[in-house]
């Protein structure tokens, strides 16, 4: 999560069932979103358990699937709505309805300005009742990208799935998350996890499928197996603070024998950023876990103008940064844009001049809010007295070895990794030890670790045939709740009789059975018993 945090604390493996705050305690913010996590993991666990993989309620089942041939036009998938959970993760299809304008007072025909045809007479157009394949809220598919297109279902047919994930929303992104009543000097407050669900297709051969006709039980067998290869990244990362050759030079700004040599306290966030094989990727970092954003409100060329230049010194710009150039809609496509460098600033106009225009087609539309990413590196880790050269604004990923970041931290990649896009590890650095926070073993040596995320998960929709129609291949489940057995119905009004028919008894015989005069004897008894323990007192 691109958030400004100061690390993150959830341990599954620790088996924490809730956070415990403590009267006079310091609150922090990894306390807060660490019970927010406990609850996620346990909720998540149990709809898995109870559901399994991924399926949807019977009467409610979200994301049929039907194809739609585009004989003049491209062809599209109907996404129907209603919910579906993958791996426990509600997915809700539901198309929002189109809110209703006020009417028009300046109509000159005295309606309400607005189209009857498009009404449902209540001056309200009314929205398609379900998404499409290029219209899907966090799908941002373009029709101009070959690689977009849906493959041609009278060549072979193809799989309909979901990938579904989750990734940081802030203020940059929505602006509807700010406070405006805190003024626009003041900084953004909580920001939002968002659930990014996509319908995407593939092709069966990459399921290693080569009939023409699969069962659906051959395609999710084959599904299954292609998901779990892509849900956990193989990749792995460790870190570490070294105490720098050249720490005897700095100012007594921290501890002499620190490791960690900076001022203050940091979360480093290391990130794929072109994913591949070792030779092919590239990862970038930032000292603030990637949460240095500056929303854009008009782009010229090489020139940006943002809303605000930053904050202070720690959260502005400057020349040489390295930024990300971005929107909505490439955050959620988890494709790798070339990361620019700012050569000069503007300040009265708010301005800051990058070493190339953005790539055509990002940032061009303001509704996906473009915005800037700053990111920490400038220049690659030094190797035998060189510095790396930098790919696509990024440093290239070397296995096997301790690469430096700055003030003694140094991460590693093990050999033989595949990295994905967007995959991350943070880093806490503590002014306090002089070091990171980091798994160790027995002998003080840094533990490998997989990615704190992206975790990605898969289901299986439909087996696209064209104008042949789809397989269905989602799942689906019946409510828990069902009427009480009729055995069971009369048991209870039974009993339920025979409670009435005893209360009736008692009331028309005090005595409970009893004869008369045994019950009088009885009382006088009691009487006596009473009488003695007076006179005994």
């Amino acid at each position: 999560m691109h958030a400004d945090l100061s690390r993150s604390t959830f341990r599954p493996e620790r088996h924490y069932s809730a956070v415990l705050v403590q009267q006079g305690r310091v609150q922090l913010d990894a306390d807060a979103n660490e019970q927010t996590a406990i609850q996620l993991h346990q909720a998540r666990a149990l709809t898995t358990d109870l559901i399994g993989p991924h399926g949807g309620p019977r009467d409610a089942a979200g994301f049929r699937i039907e194809y739609v041939g585009g004989k003049h036009d491209i062809d599209t998938l109907l996404i129907h709505g209603g919910r579906y959970y993958v791996d426990g993760i509600l997915c809700d299809a539901d198309r929002p309805a189109a809110g209703v304008p006020v009417p028009d007072e300046d109509a000159e025909d005295g309606t309400d300005g607005t189209d009857s045809a498009d009404t449902d007479g209540q001056g309200a157009a009314q929205p398609d009742p379900h998404w499409t394949y290029w219209d899907q809220p966090d799908g941002f598919r373009d029709a101009e990208k070959p690689g977009d297109r849906l493959p041609s279902p009278a060549r072979a047919p193809f799989v309909a799935y979901l990938q579904v994930w989750e990734r940081a929303v802030t203020a940059a992104e929505d602006p509807a998350l700010r406070e405006v009543a805190l003024g626009a000097a003041m900084p953004d407050t909580a920001a939002r996890a968002k659930v990014v669900w996509q319908v995407l297709p593939l092709a069966l051969a990459d399921l290693d499928i080569e009939a023409s006709d699969p069962s659906k039980d051959t395609v999710r067998e084959a599904f299954a197996r292609w998901a779990r290869r892509r849900t956990v990244s193989s990749s792995r990362l460790a870190a570490r603070a070294e105490r720098p050759g050249h720490a005897d030079e700095d100012p007594c700004l921290v501890k002499p024998d620190a490791r960690y040599r900076g001022p203050e306290n940091q979360l480093y966030r290391v990130e794929i950023h072109a994913g591949g094989a070792a030779k092919d990727a590239s990862y970038k970092w930032s000292r603030e876990n990637g949460s240095v954003v500056f929303p854009v409100d008009e782009l010229d060329g090489t020139w940006v103008q943002l809303a605000s230049l930053g904050h202070d010194d720690k959260l502005d710009l400057d020349v040489g940064d390295r930024v990300e150039f971005t929107d909505t809609a490439y955050a959620s496509r988890l494709e790798p844009l070339p990361l620019l460098r700012v050569e000069e600033l503007d300040l009265p106009g708010r301005r800051v001049r990058l070493s190339a225009e953005p790539e055509p087609g990002v940032g061009r539309l303001p509704h996906l809010n473009p915005f800037l990413r700053r990111w920490d590196h400038h220049e690659g880790p030094r190797r035998k007295g060189r510095t790396t050269t930098l790919r696509g604004g990024a440093v290239p990923v070397t296995e096997g070895e301790w690469l430096p970041l700055e003030d003694g931290i140094e991460v590693y990649f093990a050999k033989g990794g595949a990295y994905r896009t967007g995959d991350h590890w943070t880093v806490p650095a503590r002014t306090a030890t002089g070091g990171v926070e980091w798994p160790v073993d027995g002998s003080r040596r840094p533990l490998l670790r997989q990615p704190a995320g992206i975790t990605r998960h898969f289901a299986p929709l439909a087996l696209v045939k064209g104008e042949a129609g789809a397989v269905d291949l989602r799942l689906a489940f019946a409510p828990l709740a069902t009427d009480v057995p009729a055995a069971d119905e009369a048991t209870l009004a039974a009993e339920a009789r025979a409670r009435e028919e005893e209360q009736r008894a008692e009331a028309a015989d005090p005595s409970g059975g009893r004869s008369q005069t045994t019950a009088e004897a009885e009382n006088a008894a009691d009487a006596a018993v009473d009488a003695d323990a007076q006179g005994e007192k």
